[in-house]
């Protein structure tokens, strides 16, 4: 039961991991690119709105999560008029998430063979 427990919340600190890393990366790539007013507050948009479109995507399929988080990304930059292309903006909304999930499914597979779940 320990195991359980301490998995569920271990779980639940990666997944507030995954959105601190799609913030993080997300305020980088504004800052980047010019954007300066209201960064903080861009940021979160992009990133909740990137975050949003990632676990959807994970809860339909594994491979909607590469869909539809840069998808999500493409389209909040779009209302935010950031100047990029459209192409540049879907592969750096691939590339966040690719580096957020593999960072955070890295991490929380280390968790569970730190715990010997694995």
């Amino acid at each position: 039961m320990a195991y359980r427990l301490v998995t569920l919340v271990g779980g639940i600190v990666f997944v507030a991991v995954l959105y601190g890393l799609i913030w993080l990366l997300a305020r980088w790539f504004l800052r980047n690119h010019g954007v300066v007013e209201s960064l903080n507050d861009r940021a979160t948009n992009l990133a909740t709105w990137t975050f949003s479109g990632v676990c959807i995507g994970l809860a339909f399929a594994v491979f909607g999560a590469f869909v539809l988080g840069p998808w999500a990304f493409y389209r909040t930059l779009r209302a935010h008029h950031v100047p990029v292309s459209d192409g540049a903006a879907v592969w750096w909304g691939l590339g966040i998430v690719l580096v957020a999930l593999g960072l955070t499914a890295s991490g929380f597979a280390l968790f569970l063979w730190i715990i010997g779940v694995l």
